[in-house]
């Protein structure tokens, strides 16, 4: 009857534990989110710690920021390959970026695309464009203007503005996809509806190439875009 009476309670405070994890997370994610730092990192450290994903990419964000903390890459980079260890997307595009930029760690652009790509194939679209960016211009990876234009479409599909404006620009130079002004164009207009500033000055340039009808056209394919939540445009 012990035994009986015993595991019950076992269960009930091991769920209980698990739940008291998740709300500290969250009130950490929360706290970090509305720029109180001090909370965040007195609730999220210790889960970094313990192993939570989140919380040491998190940590990693307020180190490689000096948010509330001494601004240390080394040791950003330390807790964003612990959580791009166990699979983080977003923790994984952050050490990216790090090897891409030489911070916290010697530069390396090979590494920088490994990290991406993983990021990458589980979506998330930063990791997407910057793939896009490294086979732009040859960093890492053999230069590739087609597999550019893959992984910026990937990204620009999920609303990147960067992705978009940088399509646009491949489709306007004949890199990787047909030159085509009307495509160029409706991708610069997605990315300046964005408020991206680069895409409208690019829209400025290319509308004098364009005339009337084809202005048209792209305004009609970019409105369509904007319906489809930017999908198969």
């Amino acid at each position: 009857m012990k035994t009986l009476f015993l595991l019950p309670v076992f269960l009930f405070g091991l769920l209980f534990g698990v739940s008291a994890c998740d709300a500290d997370l969250q009130k950490g994610v929360v706290a970090y989110d509305r720029g109180d730092f001090a909370t965040a990192l007195r609730e999220l450290k210790p889960l970094a710690e313990q192993g939570n994903a989140d919380a040491q990419f998190k940590l990693g964000m307020m180190y490689g920021q000096g948010q509330d903390v001494p601004q240390d890459d080394q040791e950003a980079l330390k807790w964003f390959r612990l959580a791009a260890g166990q699979g983080g997307a977003f923790a994984q595009t952050s050490l990216g970026v790090m090897y891409s930029q030489g911070k916290g760690v010697a530069q390396d652009y090979q590494e920088a695309v490994k990290w991406y790509r993983l990021a990458a194939g589980q979506g998330e679209g930063g990791a997407q464009y910057s793939l896009g960016r490294m086979y732009t211009q040859g960093e890492g990876v053999p230069q590739d203007h087609k597999e550019a234009a893959k992984w910026y479409g990937l990204a620009a599909e999920q609303g990147d503005a960067d992705a978009q404006n940088n399509l646009g620009l491949m489709y306007y130079l004949g890199q990787g996809v047909p030159q085509d002004v009307v495509y160029a164009h409706m991708w610069f207009n997605l990315a300046a509806s964005q408020g991206l500033e680069d895409a409208k000055r690019n829209i400025d340039i290319l509308i004098k190439l364009m005339i009337p009808s084809q202005r048209e056209k792209a305004q009609s394919l970019a409105l369509a875009c904007i319906k489809k939540n930017f999908k198969g445009c």
